[in-house]
């Protein structure tokens, strides 16, 4: 693979060299001279002051000079929008307070993502290497009325950049530390009379992990293996008509991410442990946990490989690299056509196919506490079709919009020193005073104590999802007086879920403890009817209604109305002042969890979102300042949650859940100032408050809690920014060039529960970068990430034994080199 990386990128790169010349075409551009920004949050191109809606823009200088290589870096320029990461790897996005803490691939976020207006709806589907954008848009607040999907946070749009029919060329490639080298071209011009083409590429590499083992130093986690490519196409075939045409491919085999073990959960504390599994703590963990508290991003740990690839007993090993083998392709077809004056038909199709392989350790110790073996699919067809046009001082776009998904979401999981384990596999000896289970009618299939002592090591989770969704909608606006403006958006959308899914047997690993123990506490020790043993492969997943083991099945079969009301006021040109009121909904889901019971499994319904806001944007001072203001309610009914389920074997594990009702509301600001040519700052910055009403739930210890008062998961109170980008000349063919930003977030939960052991701590990160540009087509620039090597943690989880911190990377740095043709 590498002889055939080499090979690609040394012919992309003499393809740069060789590509023909033509004019040049200055139609289409997304800052003027005097920093006003166009944007298409509303599908036609507009100025960003103009918009009666939270946006905010951000180009592509400023992207490369901060180095947003990857979605999370988008932190660093929109504070308001946060990732974390998840156990098994899948991020998890909040906008405003609002997000999905699920960690399954196949669940949809309450934040959109669209790459030039194809959604994608799965956030793992933007884990490749973000390359060759023109800007990015983020819409706050809930969306639909427009865009092909509903959600209830916002949106988040990448514009990547479009064939020109001149010749544009360039290349880059970095070093950095951690044995970094990355590089990055694209080539784009005419290709014949009426056609332009477009090719991007981007490598990263870094070969030297930073994540180093606690107990094993001369191992690390961290390496980076990603490689994608996007060619595209614009066709004039004659007037009125053009087509854009675009392939995206990228693969990511970069290594997993490990965690760093902080602390126990309730039941298995060894010290206050809730239940007896906290007596069956692997020997030497908890002396691990104590003396090795984490104090620097790079401690992490993991269990040796050598000990998780051998099998035992029944129980089959996890061999092979820590690491991602995912693969992502994506087709994209835009037809737009002129039918009347001042009336246009589009059509856009799309089709995404992701699949994921990875394995990954999740103990944050060196002990075989959590790992998992991923393996999923995502296949996703979207057909939009809709007209927009203007009449007078209306504008109005009328649609309709299809989706189909299917979707396999599996992992293998390996637990052979997990609290839980250990303790199930000693019930049979110590449930009864006096009794052997192995010795009773539970154990028909004949199993040995050397069998009960290596079960329940591995099984399997497994979900597959068929999900349809179709809409029709509408948006318009009019320009009632010369100073106000009424925007009126609808959908309505029907969507449709069928899922089926379990926990089950792998090679026969969990059969000792399943027939034995679970069938026993299942059947109260045999005064209740006694379900069938599971076979090799089976569902292990307990339905109490039937008294059996098998898949669960369910059907979600939901409609909503979204809308959008806006009233501008603009009482003259340099200011804006917008009321709205939406309503967004996001669909319901089915989760793919560790289930003991089948109520584990059982899908939430959608939810619904009405939003209030009251905004300003005003330009101040020749121009030289502008702000932006926004405050905001929100109404929030029935907010998806992945919670704990009360198990009566397990003590608590997860399940989704819907909250009835609770509310955020805060008050969010941006102000840009220019105070020279090429010189641009900006701050931007949110407070937030979410609260929870009256939501009986479950705690981390299994037992039943009310919730009332506590805040929403991953949305601190306070979030901002600031940046500084400059493009000055330093002599009459050199600029400097460059970037400063800085971001502080404080301090918030990642559970509903006040505990501190389940915080993310407040944090300021700052990133940097210095650049010459030369009027011959040469630049350089030195950068780094995370500058004064700050520690800290955007997500924590726990293993239902071990609590594990998920680290950010600590300082990254490197130069760059780069030539325009």
């Amino acid at each position: 693979m590498k002889a055939y990386r080499l090979f690609l990128l040394a012919g992309t790169a003499a393809g740069l060299s060789v590509a023909p010349s033509a004019l040049a075409d200055e139609a289409e551009t997304t800052a003027r001279a005097d920093g006003e920004i166009i944007v298409t949050a509303q599908r036609r191109a507009e100025s960003l002051n103009d918009i009666g809606m939270a946006v905010q823009a951000v180009d592509a200088a400023t992207l490369e000079s901060l180095r947003v290589t990857d979605v999370r870096d988008l932190t660093a320029v929109a504070p308001s929008f946060t990732v974390s990461q998840s156990y098994q790897g899948v991020p998890t996005y909040t906008l405003r307070g609002i997000g999905f803490n699920t960690i399954n691939l196949s669940a949809t976020s309450t934040v959109g993502t669209y790459v030039d207006e194809v959604a994608y709806a799965y956030p793992i589907m933007n884990t490749g290497p973000i390359m060759d954008l023109e800007r990015v848009e983020v819409l706050k607040g809930p969306q639909g009325t427009l865009y092909g999907r509903n959600t209830t946070a916002g949106l988040i749009n990448f514009i990547t950049a479009k064939p020109t029919d001149h010749f544009d060329a360039g290349v880059t490639a970095e070093l950095g530390n951690y044995r970094t080298y990355n590089f990055a071209g694209h080539v784009s011009g005419p290709l014949g009379e009426g056609i332009a083409a477009r090719i991007a590429v981007r490598s990263e590499n870094s070969d030297k992990g930073w994540q180093i083992s606690n107990s094993r130093p001369g191992e690390r986690l961290g390496k980076v293996d990603k490689l994608g490519i996007r060619g595209s196409l614009a066709i004039d075939p004659g007037p009125g008509t053009s087509i854009d045409l675009s392939v995206t491919w990228w693969q990511n085999k970069s290594d997993t991410v490990a965690g760093q073990g902080i602390g126990f959960t309730p039941a298995t504390d060894p010290v206050t442990g809730t239940s007896a599994s906290h007596l069956f703590n692997a020997p030497g963990l908890a002396d691990y946990i104590a003396g090795n508290f984490p104090t620097r991003a790079s401690q992490a740990d993991w269990a040796p490989e050598a000990g998780r690839s051998a099998d035992v007993g029944r129980g089959a090993g996890l061999p092979g690299d820590l690491a991602e083998d995912n693969r992502f392709w994506g087709l994209k077809l835009r037809v737009d056509q002129d039918v009347a004056d001042a009336v246009k038909f589009v059509s856009l199709t799309s089709y995404n196919d992701f699949q994921r392989k990875a394995l990954s350790d999740w103990s944050g110790a060196p002990y075989e506490i959590l790992l998992q073996k991923a393996d999923g699919r995502i296949k996703s067809f979207a057909q939009e079709v809709h007209f927009e046009g203007e009449a007078g001082t209306l504008n109005w776009l009328v649609g309709a919009y299809y989706g189909h998904d299917k979707i396999v979401d599996s992992n293998r999981t390996m637990l052979g020193d997990n609290a839980n384990s250990r303790f199930i596999r000693a019930v049979p000896y110590i449930l009864v005073p006096g009794v052997n289970l192995l010795d009773t009618p539970f154990n028909s299939g004949g199993y040995t104590a050397a069998d009960m002592a290596a079960a329940f090591r591995t099984y399997e989770d497994i979900g597959t999802m068929n999900t349809r969704t179709w809409s029709v909608f509408g948006n318009a606006d009019a320009e009632l007086t010369d100073q106000l403006k009424l925007t009126v958006g609808l959908r309505y959308t029907e969507d449709k879920q069928d899922y089926v899914g379990c926990s089950r047997d792998y090679k026969g690993s969990m059969l000792p403890n399943v027939n034995i123990v679970n069938r026993f506490l299942f059947s109260a020790g045999g005064t209740l009817p006694i379900p069938a043993p599971i076979v090799e492969g089976q569902c292990n997943t307990f339905d109490d209604a039937t008294n059996s083991f098998g898949p669960v099945v369910s059907t979600l079969d939901e409609n909503n109305l979204a809308w959008r009301v806006v009233l501008d006021w603009s009482p003259n040109d340099d200011t804006l002042v917008y009321a709205s009121v939406s309503r967004g909904y996001k669909s319901g889901t089915s989760p793919v969890n560790a289930a003991s019971k089948a109520r584990q499994n059982a899908p939430v319904t959608q939810e619904k979102l009405t939003a209030y806001e009251l905004g300003l944007k005003a330009t101040l001072a020749d121009r030289l300042l502008q702000a932006n203001f926004a405050a905001f309610y929100y109404d929030y009914k029935d907010k998806q949650i992945s919670t704990y389920f009360a198990d009566p074997i397990y003590t608590a594990l997860s399940r989704l859940d819907n909250v009835p009702k609770s509310k955020a509301y805060g008050f969010e600001g941006e102000l840009t100032l220019r105070p020279a040519q090429g010189v641009t700052i900006a701050a931007n910055g949110l407070w937030l408050k979410t609260r929870v009403i009256d939501y009986v739930g479950t705690n981390a210890a299994g037992q039943p809690e009310n919730f009332d008062g506590a805040e929403f998961i991953y949305s601190p109170r306070f979030q901002g920014s600031i940046v500084a980008a400059y493009d000055t000349p330093v002599t009459d063919t050199l600029s400097a060039n460059g970037a400063v930003s800085l971001r502080y977030q404080g301090k918030a939960n990642t559970i509903f529960e006040d505990d501190p052991l389940y915080k993310v701590d407040s944090y300021a990160v700052v990133n940097a970068s210095l650049g010459l540009k030369s009027q011959a087509g040469w630049s350089l620039s030195l950068w780094s990430k995370n500058l004064f090597n700050k520690y800290y943690w955007s997500a924590v989880a726990s293993n239902a034994n071990v609590v594990v911190r998920f680290a950010n990377q600590p300082r990254t740095f490197g130069l760059t080199l780069g030539y325009d043709f």
